[in-house]
C-alpha cells in the first residue's frame, strides 16, 4: 500500500458532536478533503447501511464505523477524539474514540485486516490511553501507524 492508511489530516481532536451521525460526517469530510472519498453523501449512505446491520460500538469507549464503498479511492482510517462521547451502541456507554474505516468496494479484504489489527490493539487499555493523552492529530496518527499498520 503506497498511500499511508492514516495521516494527521485524517485525525480530528476535541470534536464536539451530539450523535454518531455528526461525528461520522466530520470524519467523512476529512476523507473527502484528502481525496480519499469521492462522494461524501454516497459514502455516508454506505456507512449508515453498515451501521444499521449491527452497532459498531466496542467496550472501552470505542466507535468503529466502517464500510466498503465505490466512493472510496484507497483504504483509509479517519479518527476522532470526542471528549464528551457519542453513542455507538456499545454496552458500556458512549464512544470517546471513533475510528472510521473506509475501504474501496473493489478492494480485497483490506478493511477486514485493518479492522482486525485495530481491534487487537484497542482491547489494550494502554493503547487507548496513549490515544486519549495525545494532544494533536500528528501524534494520534503516529501512534496508530506504529501500533496498527503492518510494516
Amino acid at each position: 500500500m503506497n498511500t499511508p492508511l492514516i495521516t494527521a489530516d485524517l485525525v480530528a481532536v476535541d470534536v464536539v458532536a451530539t450523535d454518531r451521525d455528526e461525528v461520522t460526517r466530520r470524519l467523512i469530510d476529512l476523507l473527502v478533503a484528502a481525496g480519499r472519498v469521492t462522494d461524501a453523501e454516497g459514502f455516508h449512505a454506505d456507512v449508515r447501511a453498515r451501521e444499521a446491520q449491527m452497532a459498531t460500538g466496542m467496550p472501552g469507549g470505542i466507535g468503529l464505523p466502517h464500510a466498503r464503498s465505490a466512493f472510496v479511492t484507497v483504504p483509509s482510517l479517519a479518527v476522532a477524539k470526542v471528549p464528551a462521547g457519542v453513542d455507538f451502541g456499545a454496552p458500556d456507554g458512549p464512544a470517546t474514540l471513533v475510528f472510521l474505516i473506509a475501504a474501496p468496494a473493489a478492494g480485497d479484504s483490506d478493511h477486514l485486516q485493518i479492522l482486525a489489527a485495530l481491534a487487537r490493539r484497542l482491547v489494550h487499555e494502554s493503547f487507548r490511553t496513549s490515544l486519549h493523552q495525545a494532544t494533536d492529530a500528528g501524534t494520534v496518527a503516529d501512534i496508530i501507524t506504529r501500533e496498527v499498520v503492518p510494516s
